[in-house]
């Protein structure tokens, strides 16, 4: 550490209840030297290609209203579907 102090190591616990208690009540960055770096892998994602699709009003209306029902955007819930 910065300060020449060590951070403190985190305890083990007996539940999640117990853990949770414990996160609540402490701050994270105490145990900043206790976390290891998470080694993360993205797959790469295949280029999208567009395609123009002719739909009525009455379709794009209530599309656009389940997609908000569901919290998504009007495009994803298409592709959802296709």
């Amino acid at each position: 550490m910065a300060n020449g102090r060590r951070s403190p190591t985190i305890p083990r616990f007996r539940s999640e209840a117990e853990e949770a208690r414990f996160w609540d009540t402490h701050d994270s960055t105490e145990f900043l030297g206790a976390f290891k770096p998470a080694k993360l892998t993205f797959p790469k994602r295949k280029p999208k290609v567009l395609v123009s699709v002719r739909l009525g009003k009455s379709e794009v209306a209530l599309t656009r209203q389940i997609a908000a029902r569901k919290g998504l955007g009007f495009g994803s819930l298409l592709r959802m579907w296709l």
